[in-house]
């Protein structure tokens, strides 16, 4: 796979930051993950912990993603879109955000128009990257005993079923790479964190929320962290790595609900 066409220049040198604004900055970070995936990460931790100790371990437990809200079909629904949508309001605020203070934000992020067509080859082939070892990893960490049952779809047999599961996958893809990658490297850079402290933060961070799945999911997705914001450090563009996300995702969410009970999965 060839390397990111670069469209715009992330090492080039953020912004100088006062001593007042780096303070500034530092905060609205921490409310932003406090507000998103960072909160998901401190629920992961407690989550996993109870796993840990609940009767029989790690192994036993089951992680259920996408899961019904209601025995009610349109209540149900409801539920679902209402979660996607209040979801999205976290990524709504980082851009606003960035867009108060970066010159040149949505070419900066890799989100202005762009080549729309090589975006989506760029995805494709990083989803085939990272979509076969996450998968092995899952497998391994079954056998270790150190990863749970993971359930990818959790929601009643609808005519809504598939279309929700295609939308929450593009919502997992937006929210994440646009906080993890695109808002929190940015901002780091300007709190003049070196490239090696921000990889290694976005990266943790990814893995972190994924924890309450055990611990073959934080390595996996802590891996895929590196990966994604090494390529976008590189010139890579967040368009592309959305795409990446959603077609992991839809193959997951999508293929767990066509076929889990055919090949006896649920």
């Amino acid at each position: 796979m060839r390397g990111p066409a670069r469209s715009r220049d992330i090492t080039e040198e953020p912004p100088h930051t006062e001593p007042p604004a780096r303070r500034r900055l530092g905060l609205e970070i921490w409310i932003v993950l406090g507000l998103s995936l960072g909160m998901s990460a401190v629920y992961s931790v407690v989550s996993i912990t109870a796993k840990l100790t609940a009767e029989g371990g790690l192994s036993a437990q089951t992680s259920t993603l996408n899961a019904s809200r209601s025995v009610r079909e349109y209540l149900d629904l409801t539920y679902q879109l209402l979660d996607i949508a209040s979801t999205l309001v976290p990524v709504a605020l980082v851009l606003w955000l960035l867009a108060g203070d970066t010159p040149g934000w949505r070419r900066r992020l890799g989100l202005d128009r762009g080549n729309g067509l090589r975006d989506a080859l760029h995805g494709a082939g990083l989803a085939a990257l990272i979509g076969l070892p996450g998968l092995l990893l899952y497998v391994v960490g079954r056998e270790l005993g150190v990863t749970t049952t993971i359930v990818a779809s959790g929601l009643n047999e609808h005519w809504w079923t598939i279309p929700v599961l295609i939308l929450q996958a593009v919502k997992n893809a937006v929210l994440e790479e646009v906080i993890v990658v695109g808002y929190l490297m940015n901002r780091l850079r300007r709190l003049d964190w070196p490239w090696v402290r921000v990889i290694g933060a976005s990266a943790l961070l990814r893995g972190s929320y994924h924890l309450y799945q055990g611990f073959g999911p934080f390595v996996g997705n802590a891996i895929m962290g590196v990966v994604f914001a090494e390529w976008y450090r590189r010139g890579g563009r967040v368009w592309a790595l959305i795409v990446a996300h959603t077609i992991l995702d839809v193959v997951s969410f999508v293929g767990y609900d066509l076929f889990a009970k055919p090949l006896g999965l649920a």
